[in-house]
């Protein structure tokens, strides 16, 4: 039957969720308030100031997004305002606070330290542990030179973690880096735009599928040498 054939749905068949976006009921409510709450309250007494930027961007000003490459609106969902500018819903806490920083100018003292929590969108395909709403906890420094900033952050994530009751030992807080795996793509000669896309979007699901998992993603066409290079080596701990 084609879908200009089917019956319209009535009743309880329109009761139905989209796949993705969870239901919360009162206990989830408050655990999720007070882990939000717990985690913010350490980011403040490192001092973080608080931002809220909304749920919408234009989606020009959300930058490059890794999508899985099957689903529509490039990852995010989107809609076209009454201007014919589109929109899409924030798919997650940076981006927005990237826009805002540009858009505010030399008028925002450096370094500028900023938390912020609130839900995103991710316009993926759903699974188990894999939603298209979900929280993020998030803090982020403008501005600072060097590397302290980024010692901050493992030393205030590692404080924020055993604030919730988690023990040192019980956690693993992973490093990553542009500029490394920038670096390791130039090593495998992966040079086109399209090729570093495709092979980063294959290692961000190295966690869910396995380093077999993503060889097969990267393809027959890859050369066995360079793909082997990208994934972690029999016994190799990806934290340490």
């Amino acid at each position: 039957m084609s879908t200009k054939d089917a019956q319209p749905l009535s009743g309880k068949d329109l009761a139905r969720k989209p796949r993705g976006f969870p239901d919360k009921r009162e206990s989830l409510i408050h655990a999720q308030a007070k882990l939000v709450e717990t985690v913010t309250g350490v980011y403040r007494q490192w001092g973080f100031e608080a931002l809220d930027t909304g749920a919408f961007e234009y989606a020009d000003a959300l930058g490059k997004f890794l999508p899985d490459a099957d689903r529509p609106n490039a990852g995010v969902f989107s809609l076209q305002d009454d201007d014919e500018q589109w929109m899409a819903l924030r798919y997650d806490l940076t981006a927005p606070l990237a826009r805002f920083v540009a858009e505010q100018g030399q008028g925002l003292g450096r370094p500028f330290r900023r938390y912020a929590a609130g839900p995103v969108w991710r316009n993926e395909k759903p699974g188990p542990g894999r939603f298209r709403e979900f929280w993020q906890c998030d803090a982020d420094t403008v501005g600072a030179p060097g590397y302290h900033a980024d010692a901050e952050m493992i030393a205030m994530g590692a404080e924020a973690l055993r604030a919730l009751g988690m023990k040192s030992g019980e956690f693993v807080i992973r490093v990553n880096t542009r500029r490394l795996l920038n670096g390791v793509l130039d090593g495998v000669g992966a040079t086109s735009a399209d090729t570093r896309l495709a092979i980063l979007r294959a290692l961000d699901k190295l966690d869910r599928l396995g380093a077999s998992g993503v060889a097969d993603l990267l393809g027959a066409g890859r050369k066995k040498s360079n793909a082997s290079s990208l994934l972690p080596r029999r016994g190799q701990r990806r934290g340490p």
